[in-house]
């Protein structure tokens, strides 16, 4: 079975999520955006071996940390979508702007791409791509564990920005609608800020997509 800790970093308090097989403490990390310190505290607090860090979108607070993980332990980047290159690119840029530590930019081991499947020991999650807050942005499902790890497209009681160089508000909500709301109302999702909450939910209540 799937477990994951949740690891609010960074001035923007994103949640970074340690995610692991139980059978075989095989982990990757989602979105290591910085604090590597309390990160590598953390991993070796759960008592899990890190093989893979994993990405749903390559803004600062989600990605600023990801070259310098990856060199210091030998890791593979996965994802996001090749439509997030620019702004991996711009990475250095995004950290001076928002007084965040040098930052570098990476190429991927693996771009991803809607309908492909990442694996961490016996747990195998599937790979949605949701377009609209960035370009690239994709989701990571688990079925097996009724869990996703939706970055900023989805939040409890809002959507993610679409105001981004590469965002567009009607691809935000397509995205959510037709490739979310389909895994079911009884999957609990996991933001890239603030609490989690459930698709069914966010249907149900959510302002900007309630009802869809």
């Amino acid at each position: 079975m799937l477990r994951y800790h949740t690891v609010p970093v960074t001035p923007f308090q994103q949640n970074c999520s340690i995610v692991w097989c139980d059978d075989t403490k095989r982990a990757a990390i989602i979105d290591p955006g910085g604090d590597l310190p309390r990160l590598r505290a953390e991993v070796k607090r759960l008592g899990v071996t890190l093989e893979q860090i994993w990405l749903t979108h390559a803004h600062i607070d989600h990605a600023g940390a990801t070259a310098q993980l990856a060199r210091e332990q030998g890791l593979p980047i996965i994802g996001p979508h090749e439509g997030d290159r620019f702004w991996i690119d711009a990475l250095p840029q995004q950290g001076a702007m928002f007084g965040f530590p040098p930052s570098e930019r990476f190429t991927p081991t693996r771009w991803l791409h809607d309908g492909d499947t990442v694996t961490l020991g016996h747990c195998t999650l599937q790979v949605r791509h949701c377009p609209g807050h960035t370009p690239g942005h994709v989701v990571f499902f688990s079925p097996e564990a009724r869990r996703a790890f939706v970055g900023d497209v989805l939040f409890a009681g809002s959507i993610g920005r679409t105001d981004f160089p590469g965002g567009d508000h009607q691809t935000l909500i397509d995205a959510i609608t037709q490739r979310l709301w389909p895994m079911g109302d009884d999957v609990i999702f996991i933001p890239g800020h603030g609490p989690e909450s459930s698709f069914g939910q966010e249907r149900r209540t959510n302002p900007f997509v309630g009802g869809t």
